[in-house]
């Protein structure tokens, strides 16, 4: 109950479900361990049998999850266990939930059709929307058990249109969904929730809160303690070249707006021979002065970016995270581009979404950073440990290729 295990999983991704299953079992096995030792009942128990047994469990949960749903799809494909629903409101949040229930057959849910009470003049801008009838004409076939589900997709601002139709589909036994048109917001990994029973949605939110939270939060310390362990000897090794070849400090700590548009401290080998951290930073460009000789294959390879697993190890920054900016950065793009401080609602990481997809390096236009945020955003609203490590493993290809690393 705790972990949501037991909600309804039907329209929800499988990966998700599987996650949730196996992260339950692990804190059951290692509750029934913890008091198995606290009881001493354990000592009749262990070796190899223990093993079977907690793989075992883990993988028969997943077996019947899954085959639970290819169960729920073959009966909706015969027809078994579907219901009929209508849309009232002849509009694209209508079209939106349509395509959005039709992409999840385990749903069991078949469209009937659209209904709406407006004339054909004002439902004009909606052509390639057939209207199938009007509000009398679907309480009249709820009514009859001809459709099962309705979904009402009209404005919310128009209160007392919904609560007329509300009071009409009282007198039916259809179940009524409202779907707030909150699309028109920018979303940022909305959520239900209440407080003391009043319902309540976020639009802005971090995604990593409650258990999701300590999982990436341990997979960073554990990958970024072995990514020390591994890179110990080149990094005092870079650390030697950049004192060797160029003087000034072998680290360059810049400011940079961590989680919560909170000022951090952001770590790297110094490739250039200048350290700027104030209200004017210049980004690095091709051909650039400013680097090393160290500095540019430093760059390339992305290895000054090496020291930010001690950020990662203190807190400050994640493995996977949209990359932090400079702050005079980001002040003068947070002016320029709509919702750009919403990247700040997770920690920076060392790589992101964005850097895999191409949006690495120079920023000279308001475009390219348009595109770096609209992948940032869609990180936060996808957000789950498997996208992290795809990140992960996508980018030693992107290092390897070195495009737009200068």
């Amino acid at each position: 109950e705790l972990l949501g295990l037991y909600r309804n999983w039907r329209g929800i991704p499988f990966g998700r479900e599987a996650t949730c299953t196996l992260l339950t079992w692990l804190i059951t096995v290692l509750a029934l361990g913890a008091l198995s030792k606290f009881a001493l009942y354990s000592t009749e128990i262990g070796g190899w049998s223990l093993w079977v047994w907690c793989s075992a469990g883990g993988a028969l949960s997943l077996l019947f999850r899954f085959g639970y749903r290819m169960a729920i799809r073959t009966m909706v494909r015969r027809g078994i266990r579907t219901r009929e629903f209508a849309v009232i409101g002849c509009n694209d949040l209508g079209q939106q939930l349509v395509k959005s229930i039709e992409s999840a057959p385990d749903l069991g849910l078949k469209f009937a059709g659209y209904y709406d009470d407006r004339t054909d003049l004002r439902l004009k801008e909606m052509d390639d929307v057939d209207r199938l009838g009007n509000l009398q004409q679907l309480i009249d076939k709820t009514k009859t058990g001809e459709i099962q589900v309705v979904f009402i997709t009209i404005k919310m601002r128009a209160e007392d249109r919904i609560r007329s139709i509300l009071a009409q589909f009282g007198d039916t036994t259809a179940s009524v969904y409202i779907v707030p048109d909150l699309f028109v917001f920018q979303l940022m990994h909305s959520r239900w929730t209440e407080i003391h029973g009043l319902p309540v949605v976020s639009v802005f939110e971090n995604p990593l809160y409650g258990i999701d939270g300590v999982i990436k939060r341990g997979v960073d310390l554990a990958l970024a303690s072995i990514g020390l362990v591994l890179c110990a000897l080149p990094m005092l090794l870079i650390a030697l070249l950049v004192k060797i070849t160029s003087k000034g400090p072998v680290f360059f700590k810049q400011s940079r707006y961590g989680l919560d548009g909170k000022e951090i401290k952001v770590w790297k080998f110094r490739s250039m021979t200048v350290c700027e951290d104030g209200t004017k930073v210049a980004q690095a460009k091709k051909g650039d002065a400013r680097i090393t000789r160290i500095g540019g294959l430093l760059r390339k390879t992305s290895l000054d970016e090496l020291p930010q697993l001690f950020n990662v190890i203190e807190g400050t920054m994640s493995l996977v995270g949209p990359r932090p900016h400079a702050n005079a950065h980001n002040e003068f793009y947070r002016k320029e581009i709509e919702g750009y401080m919403l990247r700040h609602k997770v920690k920076p990481g060392i790589t992101g979404l964005a850097q895999v997809n191409g949006c690495r390096g120079e920023t000279e236009t308001i475009d390219k950073m348009e595109k770096r945020v609209f992948f940032d955003h869609q990180y936060i609203r996808e957000w789950s440990i498997w996208l992290d490590l795809k990140i992960i493993f996508q980018t030693f290809n992107v290092v390897l290729s070195q495009k737009n690393a200068y």
